[in-house]
């Protein structure tokens, strides 16, 4: 049996290729995004929604995060802190200040409100349909995920395209499975 480490390593170069081509084709992928979600996704629990600032070719959360909180909802952006520690999130509104955090991501300032979210939007590599995903390799998601779902309730909803459905993400025992993945095609409930 592979080892899930040295699976993930080889699909993250392809999944990467994979959407940096998907992101091409699609221009108007994030604006289909917020119409599945809106058509699919009810009965979110209430409270703080988590965008992310997109890198690399990552699908753009803007519109859905914008969406999100026309609803009524505050949003929040996560920051990169210590290695093996879950993100922290802090109060974000389009037009705030940005600092440049860890790996080059712009995060909101340190003096920005502390609020964790009670919806999550998640970046990835690569999903499956048992709702797992590949990441960059830092379990940053992963370790907030079970964080977050030790406190409550917490609704995870990975975005991509779907160019990167893959068959199977290779699993470890502290990956996390996401609640909804959603693309540009579809709205895919995980369990359900």
């Amino acid at each position: 049996m592979t080892d899930p480490i040295d699976a993930k390593k080889e699909l993250r170069a392809v999944a990467a290729a994979k959407r940096a081509k998907a992101a091409k084709a699609s221009l108007k992928a994030a604006d289909a995004i917020v119409a599945h979600f809106r058509q699919n996704i009810h009965d979110l629990p209430a409270g703080p929604v988590s965008g992310f600032v997109p890198i690399r070719s990552e699908i753009d959360p803007m519109p859905l995060l914008a969406w999100l909180r026309a609803t009524g909802r505050k949003s929040v952006l996560p920051i990169v802190g210590a290695r093996d520690a879950p993100l922290v999130f802090r109060v974000w509104t389009p037009g705030d200040e940005m600092d440049v955090g860890s790996y080059g991501i712009e995060e909101p300032k340190a003096s920005a409100d502390r609020m964790d979210p009670v919806v999550l939007l998640v970046p990835m590599l690569a999903f499956d349909r048992l709702g797992f995903r590949l990441g960059y390799g830092g379990g940053y998601y992963d370790r907030t995920l079970a964080a977050l779902r030790a406190q409550g309730k917490i609704t995870a909803v990975g975005i991509a395209y779907s160019a990167q459905e893959v068959d199977a993400v290779p699993v470890a025992e502290y990956d996390q499975p996401l609640d909804w993945i959603v693309t540009e095609r579809e709205a895919i409930e995980i369990g359900a």
